[in-house]
């Protein structure tokens, strides 16, 4: 039987760091099974093998780790079956949102850990192993096996790239955004409006073959430096207008886009709402059949010519909001 891993989620929306989660693990383990989810977590069973796959490209997970149960307060006796590996520990608490604020968290950690004390000795400063409390509708127990380092991707942001726009999605949604198509290592990846290449970097990043192209020459030029800059390879790149895409690209795998929008972006004189119909025009055209895009607009579409899968909210500030839109193409 699969071990059960416990997924520490963050907040950045209701529903979409569960959905990348469920996403990454879908690419990675072809045998896996959702046990469990929450405000905050996800349970998921699935072979060890695939653990490092699935943390080393999830991005809206705080720490991943076996699963050690639900814990009862009333009923302390449930967790003397718990086996802890040889070594030292310490009890790290969390509450997801302010959740069970009548709930001590310290009392609860000391009574936690003189029960778990009796095989293994606690060592606060230094420990072989790290349980986690996460507190929210429940109070849930956890090892920490894999913790995902949010300083990587904070490194590739726009600002510490040589080439850069103000305007440019953080590479923990651009992500994000890929992980929540489902692409997998080796699929092609192509962003049509790929500016400074936030995207194509993070594709290529996870071993896909990233392909970018744009209607700015600058932009084509500059995504290519970056991804130079970071050692990563560009699999194609053209300077093309979205309406021409089909002419130069077919049977790409995912589609993964951030469009231009806003008053300070450089359109060439075209409305933005007219861009963003030609995109999602083009797109199903040089999608393979049944391909996903995933696409990020300031409103939530609903019609258009390929199957619309999920849609997530994310508030940006005052009355911005981004809609992360993933498609499968049924254009085919």
């Amino acid at each position: 039987m699969d071990p059960v891993f416990f997924f520490e989620l963050s907040g950045e929306s209701r529903d979409m760091p569960k959905a990348e989660a469920e996403r990454c693990i879908e690419a990675e383990c072809p045998r896996h099974a959702v046990t469990g989810w929450g405000p905050g977590y996800l349970t998921a069973s699935f072979p060890e093998e695939c653990l490092d796959g699935i943390a080393d490209r999830i991005a809206l997970t705080h720490s991943i780790g076996r699963y050690l149960g639900q814990y009862d307060p009333e009923e302390p006796g449930s967790l003397s079956r718990v086996q802890l590996p040889a070594g030292t520990f310490a009890i790290r608490a969390k509450r997801f949102e302010g959740m069970m604020k009548e709930v001590d968290s310290q009392k609860l950690v000391r009574s936690v850990g003189n029960i778990l004390s009796k095989n293994n000795d606690v060592d606060l400063r230094d420990p072989d192993i790290i349980v986690r409390m996460q507190l929210c509708d429940k109070i849930h127990l956890f090892l920490e096996e894999k913790a995902v380092d949010r300083n990587i991707m904070e490194k590739r942001k726009v600002g510490e790239r040589p080439f850069f726009s103000p305007i440019s999605l953080h590479p923990k949604y651009a992500r994000a955004l890929i992980n929540l198509t489902g692409a997998k290592k080796g699929d092609t990846v192509l962003d049509p409006f790929c500016g400074t290449g936030g995207i194509v970097i993070e594709a290529a990043e996870m071993g896909m073959k990233a392909i970018a192209s744009d209607f700015d020459e600058d932009m084509v030029m500059g995504c290519r430096e970056n991804m130079e800059f970071y050692g990563l390879k560009l699999h194609d790149h053209e300077t093309i207008d979205i309406k021409d895409l089909p002419e130069r690209f077919s049977e790409i795998d995912v589609i993964v886009t951030d469009p231009l929008y806003g008053r300070s972006t450089k359109t060439g004189g075209e409305d933005v709402r007219d861009i963003h119909s030609a995109a999602m025009s083009s797109i199903p055209k040089v999608l393979r059949a049944d391909g996903r895009a995933g696409i990020i607009l300031p409103y939530e579409m609903c019609e258009a010519e390929m199957r619309l899968d999920s849609v997530f909210k994310q508030h940006v500030h005052g009355s911005l909001s981004r809609y992360y839109h993933v498609f499968r193409n049924s254009n085919h």
